[in-house]
């Protein structure tokens, strides 16, 4: 009987923590200048059109033909001409 409410009560706290679990969502974002980066949100700013793409789109580019991928920066921002701009 012990085991039997034992194996509940870790189905139930199982359970839990599948409902509550958020998935963790990351970008590869680029504008129409070419430029691309990794981003962890959806930006936007007035302006600038941006295309969101998933995390894995990184890896099946030929990059350098139209597109350059920039370094992770912290906080939020852009890239607009090869130049970040922090918002």
């Amino acid at each position: 009987m012990k085991h039997g409410k034992i194996l509940w009560v870790g189905v139930a706290a199982m359970l839990g923590m599948v409902t509550t679990a958020t998935s963790a969502s990351a970008y590869i974002v680029c504008n129409h200048e070419g430029d691309c980066w990794h981003s962890d949100q959806r930006e936007s700013a007035p302006g600038q059109v941006f295309d969101f793409y998933p995390d894995d789109w990184y890896f099946h580019q030929q990059w350098g033909r139209g597109h350059r991928f920039h370094d992770y920066r912290e906080g939020r921002g852009y890239w607009h001409n090869g130049v970040w701009v922090q918002l």
